[in-house]
């Protein structure tokens, strides 16, 4: 049965028509397939051809390749070739061509094949067999048989070689060289002989290209020889330089390619460049590490600066003398300099540290040491709650413990501070057994005041079980600081009573000054004024008459330096008046002005004084936990100070009261009589007063007043330190 299928051909790629669908496609169908084909087909492993032409396997599941022909593949291939050939269909038609063929497949057996076209001479050359090659008689009773395919593509290619065959030839030329040996027909079918061809092509391609390797081998090694033997040439050398050296040698015209000898020759000059460059790192390396060596003999710092150093490693004699230093640039040297320098630094900076742990480790021992010290003055009675650094210097100013401490200025503490931590830690001890004396004088209702002995003090804690067992230093402790307490209170009030006398005594003054019916003049006495003013509150705050003269021996004092001043600048105008009508200068007009007398003492300097640093240190414990503080006062310079003393110690006696006198003429008309103006810190010495009252406040009654002995405490329970 004809088969359906025809071959046909499009720009040389081979493709298959169906004629009964019009179907067409690249892969061939079964039915053009030869046995051997179909035996194939259904194999994983197909056969491809790299691109250098050798052919390869392929395993189309396991995606494993090979250059070895597997076993199953040869299995298949060795029972395919068993089978009887399959006729092949000739081409029905060539795409693009202007020939067309039958249909109807040619018969292949030689004997059919020798009847139809006769004799030798019936074919002629001018006739194309199916080969395309020219008609030649063919023995067809001498065909040779082989058992495998293998054999036969080997008897073929066998032959080409024979014939040799180039592998540039075409397929035509081939046929040409072969269709007479009996040898060309080792491979019935066509296409087999072809790619027999192909393989032989590209397997003779291989071999010629290792033969011309094999030769350029061969030639390099002795053009390289021959080089060798011209020392002349040097790694900078160029080609048409040393061509004219070497052209009268034999090697040199082994080959008649100039342009292989230039590249055996540019090879060559690699070579020696890549020696020269290496020779070079081997005698750069050799200098630097004699440099180092000289570097270390040269008693260097890690200080010392490069043009210091340049002009010693110059000037040593082994730097001078050895040609292997001429190799190396100044950069080199600066490098190997700045490599010694920092092991230098390295060095010097790890005996730095180990220094510094030792001394820290040292400062560390001698505190441990003197903590011992001081622990035992506390378990001897010497360290207690209250105890002072002079106390107990006598003790330990000779000891070692203590010597070893001194002049240590690392991060640690002081002996001072270590002291001050075991006192505060006696201190913490007190203030538990304090709480429970506290207690006990509120729950006893006991005042101590400035006038109770300790005895009394003493009999009253014994009878509470509470302190019945604190020992007596303790309680001795605790009963002066309430002393203490009591003291500084009393102190406190007094300075207020003085301070609120002053103040009593400054308005009244101001009454005094302020009467207009009739006016205070110098020539005015306390029993005149005194009725004016004897019914006024400024008047009946002060209980003694004698602070009421005072303040009225204020008001006469600076009535009658006005009048001196007034006196002073009338006599200075009168003279500057004299003096330019043409007047002489009298010596008596000079002793007759009054001489100046010195300031008498300022009553409120001190007062002021301690009001400037109780405000700072108010403005200073408020802004402690806020980081926030006043700017510090600026310091008034001597000199302004030193004039400021001058020019109201030249006004006379009083000039600084009369200085203050009239800031207060200037403010006074503001405020009502008897009541002073407010100063700046005004606010801050009644906070600082409330907080004093606050602390010195009395307990909250119970029955009867009584005294705060401690901290101030909320309710009917002490707040314990």
């Amino acid at each position: 049965m004809a088969s359906v299928w025809s071959q046909a051909e499009s720009n040389g790629r081979v493709y298959y028509y169906n004629t009964a669908t019009k179907a067409t496609q690249w892969t061939k169908p079964e039915d053009l397939m030869t046995p051997s084909e179909r035996a194939l087909a259904n194999q994983p492993w197909k056969q491809h051809t790299s691109p250098e032409g050798r052919p390869y396997w392929y395993h189309g599941e396991t995606k494993q390749t090979t250059w070895e022909m597997p076993e199953v593949y040869k299995n298949a291939l060795a029972q395919s070739s068993q089978l009887p050939k399959a006729q092949m269909p000739a081409p029905q038609f060539v795409a693009g061509g202007a020939h067309s063929f039958s249909s109807q497949p040619q018969q292949r057996d030689r004997d059919d094949y020798g009847e139809r076209i006769g004799q030798d001479r019936q074919i002629g050359y001018g006739q194309m067999d199916m080969n395309g090659a020219r008609g030649v008689t063919l023995d067809t009773q001498n065909d040779p048989n082989y058992a495998t395919f293998e054999e036969g593509e080997a008897a073929f290619i066998s032959l080409l070689r024979r014939q040799k065959v180039q592998p540039d030839w075409t397929w035509e030329q081939t046929m040409r060289a072969t269709i007479k040996d009996p040898q060309y027909r080792a491979l019935k079918d066509p296409k087999d002989r072809k790619a027999a061809f192909e393989k032989y092509a590209v397997e003779v391609r291989l071999q010629e290209k290792d033969r011309a390797k094999e030769r350029l081998a061969k030639l390099r090694t002795d053009f390289g020889t021959m080089l060798r033997r011209h020392p002349e040439i040097k790694h900078y050398t160029r080609w048409k330089t040393a061509r004219p050296i070497i052209e009268g040698e034999t090697i040199f015209r082994s080959t008649n390619d100039d342009t292989e000898r230039k590249q055996l020759f540019e090879e060559y000059i690699i070579e020696l460049k890549k020696a020269h460059v290496e020779q070079e790192a081997v005698a750069r390396k050799s200098a630097m590490d004699e440099l180092v060596q000289i570097l270390m003999g040269l008693d260097l710092e890690p200080y010392t600066r490069w043009a210091e150093a340049d002009s010693m490693i110059r000037s040593d004699n082994k730097f001078q003398e050895d040609s292997k230093f001429l190799t190396l640039s100044k950069s080199d040297i600066l490098t190997a300099f700045e490599n010694h320098i920092k092991s230098l630094e390295r060095t010097f900076n790890d005996e730095r540290q180990r220094e510094k742990n030792s001394k820290v480790r040292r400062e560390r021992q001698n505190r441990d040491r003197f903590l011992d010290l001081l622990s035992e003055l506390r378990a001897a009675g010497k360290i207690k709650a209250g105890t002072k650094w002079m106390s107990i210097y006598p003790d330990i100013k000779d000891d070692a413990r203590y010597i070893n401490m001194l002049g240590q200025r690392g991060s640690g503490s002081t002996p001072l501070d270590l002291f001050w931590d075991v006192v505060e830690e006696e201190e913490r001890t007190i203030r538990i057994v304090r709480n429970d004396v506290y207690d006990v004088l509120e729950d006893k209702r006991y005042e101590v005041t400035p006038k109770t002995t300790f005895q009394e003090f003493l009999a009253l804690m014994s009878t509470d079980r509470r302190t019945l067992s604190i020992p007596e230093d303790t309680l001795s402790l605790i009963f002066a600081r309430l002393q203490e307490k009591l003291v500084r209170k009393s102190e406190h009030d007094q300075h207020a009573n003085e301070r609120h006398q002053r103040r009593n005594i400054d308005a009244l003054r101001s009454k005094i000054k302020h009467l207009s019916n009739p006016p205070v003049t110098a020539s005015s006495t306390w029993e005149t004024v005194r009725p004016q003013v004897a019914h006024t509150e400024e008047f009946k705050v002060l209980d003694s008459d004698d602070l009421r003269r005072q303040a009225f021996e204020k008001v006469i004092r600076r009535v009658r330096e006005k009048e001196d001043d007034h006196a002073d600048r009338e006599r200075s105008s009168h003279a500057k008046r004299d003096r330019r009508n043409g007047h002489a200068y009298d010596p008596r007009d000079h002793a007759r002005e009054p001489r100046h007398r010195t300031p008498e003492l300022d009553i409120y300097e001190a007062e002021r004084r301690k009001a400037m640093a109780d405000r700072e240190r108010v403005y200073s414990s408020k802004s402690g936990a806020t980081g926030l503080s006043p700017p510090p006062m600026m310091p008034v310079p001597r000199s302004r100070e030193r004039d400021r003393h001058e020019r109201l110690g030249s006004r006379g006696e009083g000039g600084r009261e009369r200085e203050r006198e009239r800031e207060r003429e200037r403010r006074g008309h503001r405020y009502p009589p008897g009541e002073l103006e407010p100063t700046p810190r005004s606010s801050v010495r009644a906070e600082e007063d409330t907080g004093r009252d606050r602390l010195y406040a009395t307990r909250p009654p119970r029955g009867e007043r009584e005294l705060d002995y401690g901290d101030s405490r909320s309710g009917g329970r002490r707040r314990r330190g």
